[in-house]
């Protein structure tokens, strides 16, 4: 019998690598505030770049996202592949982006 959707192996990759993204996104968005190259596009975090509790909601919240999305990979892993690889191009293009500003503005 063939078995339909991704392997549970490759899911787990694919969401080691949007907390990756996440993380990174964080570290550069962190660095361009603090130096005065750039802000934080989300207003929720804007005030709390430069605070610990900036990690803490950073970290809980990409840690929640991978709970609920593995809990949909149990019972729909074609929506939580999709849904995933959403979420991993959206932040690889955040952190593309950064990248692009901390280069521009470090020239």
């Amino acid at each position: 019998m063939e078995r339909k959707g991704v392997e549970p192996r490759a899911m787990n990759y694919l969401l080691g690598a949007l907390v990756a993204l996440v993380v990174s996104d964080g570290l550069i968005s962190q660095f361009l505030v603090r130096h005065g190259l750039g802000r934080e596009g989300n207003p929720f975090l804007e005030t709390l770049v430069d605070g610990g509790a900036f990690w803490v909601i950073r970290v809980f919240g990409v840690l929640l996202c991978v709970v609920i999305l593995w809990d949909i990979y149990k019972r729909r892993p074609n929506l939580a592949v999709i849904t995933t690889w959403c979420f991993i191009v959206l932040y690889s293009g955040i952190v593309l982006w950064n990248s692009f500003v901390f280069f521009i503005t470090k020239a």
